[in-house]
């Protein structure tokens, strides 16, 4: 994408305004997060769902001679929660070209597909102007399914006009997908960042998928269209098309885990939107239960059993790469606040998990600690002792000590418990989904392979204006630096019991690299 250079380090929105004018010859619409609201209403399961009109949110590129349905096949199918992971589900895929009256058929058993709602279409034009290959023009379908029952696992297909998933040669195509129970049941669920396109993000994928998971969270850097990440258009090298490579890839885990993504530096794609989420938009439905949908759809929260988890867009709050910085106004943090406090507030949660993408505590050489992050964001993980932070950014697996103010509140070695009620916050950089590793300044030490502490870990913490400030650190307690995941086992407790998070890292070999207990009484 080119921009004149005196605009590279311009906030992203003026960037977007230059790209519009320079090469938008048609107008290019995008799914916004309010026509995505719009298309999902009155979309229920069970019920007497039918099949709605495509929204085509880009008609003007739609091509009148569409190919026949009967030879498109739906690809790259993922899952989202919606508001409530209870009742709400969001079915989305890719087709290669338009196609008439998408919709998804959905029932409890793969034989009665009976229900039945109509997708929204959102489209993505990319000039070849704008990024690397020709003029790219992809499609996604999302449907917002809605009155499910907790707890229950559900069959579903996606189709359109001459590809129907019901009929018995299209069998292989159904998925399955289960909505959050209704009370407190022990589960699972998994985590990393930085994933892109290689074999290894496969890999990883394919270990995540044995785990059962009930839900994913990835923490930034999803498919890496924008290879530069600094969120300045004169950075060559945009692609568009990955993002259909990383749908495929991932599609194995995604149509039936609920993947659940934060947004980080290589998401900010300056072509489609002022905030450079509009590409995110199109392909992903998420909750719309943040401050502001509109400019932070990467923002928001939902409950799953006893966990409460939120999404943050750390862009807001970056000094290492200030594209975003500031983008709320304040706002996000406000209302980070006004969750936890809630959260906190309620009987029903044990736990909050946070997780978002630029690391607040880390001692990869690459981007290290943000300075914004910690002081915005961490004042509160304490005051509101939040059980577990994961970021990810830096392409390495790390775990800190229990930190309060930014020492040591109490060691945490493998295979120990911290109380964060008492201790402090446990934080967890698993930014090895699949990228090209980093490096540390320290040796290794991890599960089995434990070497000394040293006397201090050198690194840095990027402050305002982007200044690298060296510190010296005694919180590095596991490092590891190869392809990896982290997996989370909630094991909830009656009243007066002590609840459990089992955090677990785990490499693409499948070993153990790290374990660790986060434990809380629960509330009579």
């Amino acid at each position: 994408m080119g921009v004149p250079r005196e605009l590279a380090d311009r906030p992203l929105h003026e960037q977007h305004e230059y790209l519009r004018r320079t090469f938008s010859r048609r107008r290019m619409l995008r799914g916004t997060a309010a026509a995505a609201g719009a298309a999902g209403a009155g979309l229920a399961f069970p019920g007497n769902a039918s099949a709605a009109a495509p929204k085509q949110t880009s008609a003007d590129r739609v091509s009148a001679d569409r190919v026949d349905g009967a030879l498109v096949a739906p690809f790259g199918r993922h899952l989202t929660y919606g508001n409530d992971p209870r009742t709400e589900m969001t079915v989305s895929w890719q087709v290669p070209v338009p196609v008439e009256k998408p919709y998804v058929r959905i029932g409890l058993h793969p034989w009665d597909l009976s229900g039945k709602a109509g997708a929204e279409v959102r489209t993505l034009h990319t000039p070849a102007a704008v990024g690397v290959g020709a003029d790219h023009d992809q499609y996604y379908l999302h449907a917002r399914i809605g009155r499910l029952r907790p707890g229950t696992t559900y069959y579903y297909g996606v189709g359109h006009a001459g590809f129907d998933p019901a009929a018995p040669k299209l069998a292989g195509t159904i998925g399955t997908f289960t909505t959050a129970p209704a009370s407190d049941q022990p589960f699972t669920f998994t985590a990393f960042g930085d994933q892109g396109v290689s074999y290894h993000a496969l890999a990883n994928d394919a270990l995540i998928l044995g785990q059962n998971p009930a839900f994913h969270l990835h923490a930034g850097d999803i498919a890496y269209g924008d290879p530069a990440g600094q969120g300045r258009t004169t950075d060559t090298g945009f692609d568009a098309r990955v993002w259909d490579q990383f749908l495929a890839q991932t599609e194995s885990v995604a149509k039936q885990v609920p993947w659940m993504p934060a947004y980080g530096n290589h998401d900010m794609e300056a072509w489609y939107a002022p905030h450079g989420y509009g590409g995110e938009e199109a392909r992903f439905t998420l909750p719309d239960n943040g401050p502001d949908p509109e400019n932070l759809p990467g923002v928001y929260s939902f409950v799953h059993g006893n966990t409460a988890v939120i999404s943050l867009d750390a862009n807001d709050v970056s000094y290492e790469i200030p594209a975003n910085l500031g983008l709320s106004g304040g706002g996000q943090t406000a209302w980070l606040e006004r969750q936890l406090k809630g959260f906190r507030a309620r009987r029903d949660i044990t736990f909050v998990v946070v997780f978002f993408h630029h690391c607040a505590y880390c001692t990869a050489t690459a981007h290290a600690s943000e300075g914004g992050v910690r002081e915005k964001w961490v004042p509160l993980f304490e005051k509101y002792t939040v059980d577990l932070v994961i970021n990810g950014h830096n392409h390495v697996y790390e775990r800190t000590d229990v930190l309060k103010g930014g020492t040591v509140a109490k060691e945490l070695p493998i295979g120990g418990t911290a109380y964060p009620e008492t201790d402090g916050v446990v934080y967890a950089t698993a930014g090895a989904a699949g990228k090209s590793l980093y490096s540390f300044t320290a040796p290794d030490s991890y599960e089995n392979h434990e070497t000394a502490t040293p006397d201090g870990v050198a690194s840095f913490v990027v402050r305002d204006g982007g200044v690298k400030e060296k510190e010296t650190v005694s919180w590095s307690r596991v490092r590891y630096l190869d392809y990896s995941f982290l997996r989370v086992d909630v094991k909830p407790a009656r009243p007066g019991g002590t609840a459990r998070l089992e955090v677990t890292g785990i490499a693409e070999t499948g070993d153990e690299v790290d374990r660790f207990t986060v434990a809380r009484r629960v509330r009579r």
